[in-house]
């Protein structure tokens, strides 16, 4: 048993946004039919790498989706997508704005009347009205504008782009809690209703702290590298060997730290006597806390300080923290048919996440779809004749359908 078993999800969304949120209602139980056109999702090209012709790009956030290949240009492919909506729950897309309204599927004018169930997650890079309404949004263009990127790096060095497509993730989950809100209040209106996700409303809710500091002094904040704005020690530090990154958030953790490193005097300074002296006197407390750690190897000066209830950490790379036994221990990787990818980092008690396919060729599961949505097999192989649906084969190589 599964949250979502039942729910039936059609995403005609493509890159990362959208199949993310989709991937997140498969992973819990939903039916999801990712539908693409003949040239298919261009994430699939975007590697390498590569492993058994599917890009890693595409294959960490299509598992668990039935591919089906229908061209929504051509009339007779938007009424295939009506029979497919039929009894659909929900429906994903990304496209630009206006181009469902002028293939005439616009969600007030045409979806809202004929599925009046139905929920609608529209994903966009900045809605269809204002001054950008419209304008395509990729997501390091809108870390760019959003100050995202202004605050991301080091004080000496140029803005920087942050190094995960952090816009794309927060907007496929906001897609994902707004599809759920939307469910929860359709049990009792009985009315689906259209959600508006933009990665730059998104972009401009990650930016916390930040925001919400600007909103109170008026001042845009500067870069400080792994430095936090408002809390001090929080910042990586030198040890004997590798850094260390330290997340002190109050004075108790601060004092245990020093006692553990030698330095019991340090909480009594008044420099350093509460997280807002230490905040401005940072650079000092640096120097002091350096010198202490220059005693310890960063392993072990992370154990002794885990063991006492100090947050911090030792700098891993992506190999040693997918390979980490704590990773291992959440069941943070999945594996389905022989495809790895990092697994719901949501665990429910009785209902959890489940694997049950790996991400599919373009086109690969068509036939299956359409029949068990009631098309007949003369009417299905009058659409693959005529080239409004394609079929792949399951083993065939990556490109577009045929």
């Amino acid at each position: 048993m599964t949250a979502l078993e039942g729910l039936k999800v059609v995403d005609l969304s493509r890159v990362l946004g959208g199949p993310f949120c989709a991937q997140i209602l498969g992973d819990h139980g939903a039916r999801v039919i990712k539908l693409e056109g003949p040239a298919g999702d261009e994430t699939r090209t975007w590697g390498p790498p590569f492993k058994d012709d599917m890009a890693s790009y595409f294959a960490g956030i299509n598992r668990n989706k039935d591919a089906i290949c229908v061209d929504l240009s051509r009339p007779q492919g938007r009424e295939v997508l009506f029979r497919l909506l039929e009894d659909a729950d929900v429906l994903i897309e990304n496209f630009k704005t206006g181009t469902l309204e002028r293939w005439g599927m616009g969600y007030r004018e045409v979806l809202a009347e004929r599925f009046p169930r139905l929920i609608h997650c529209r994903i966009t890079g900045y809605g269809d009205s204002g001054p950008l309404g419209g304008v395509a949004g990729y997501d390091a263009a809108v870390q760019a504008i959003s100050g995202l990127m202004s605050i991301n790096g080091t004080p000496e060095d140029p803005p920087t782009r942050l190094g995960v497509p952090i816009v794309d993730v927060s907007t496929g989950l906001n897609a994902t809690i707004g599809i759920l809100l939307a469910l929860a209040e359709r049990t009792r209106s009985g009315r689906g209703q259209q959600i508006e996700a933009t990665l730059f409303d998104c972009a401009l809710a990650s930016l916390y702290p930040h925001s919400i500091n600007t909103l109170f002094t008026g001042r845009p904040p500067q870069r400080s590298g792994n430095g936090h704005p408002n809390i001090a020690p929080y910042d990586s530090y030198a040890t004997r060997t590798e850094p260390i990154f330290l997340a002190v958030g109050n004075n108790g953790q601060f004092s245990r730290m020093c006692e553990a490193v030698g330095r019991p005097d340090l909480p009594a300074d008044p420099r350093f006597v509460t997280n807002a002296t230490r905040a401005v006197h940072r650079f000092e407390l640096r120097k002091e806390l350096e010198s202490a750690f220059s005693a310890f190897d960063a392993a072990s000066l992370f154990e002794k300080l885990i063991a006492i209830d100090v947050p911090c950490g030792v700098i891993h790379n992506v190999v040693e923290a997918l390979a980490h036994p704590h990773t291992s221990h959440r069941q943070m990787i999945a594996e389905v048919d022989g495809h790895r990818s990092v697994a719901s980092p949501i665990k429910l008690s009785r209902t959890p996440a489940s694997y049950r396919s790996r991400p599919q060729q373009i086109g690969e599961a068509t036939v299956r779809v359409l029949e068990e949505a009631g098309l007949d097999a003369e009417t299905i192989e009058k659409l693959l004749a005529a080239g409004i649906v394609h079929q792949a084969d399951a083993t065939a190589p990556e490109g577009p359908a045929r």
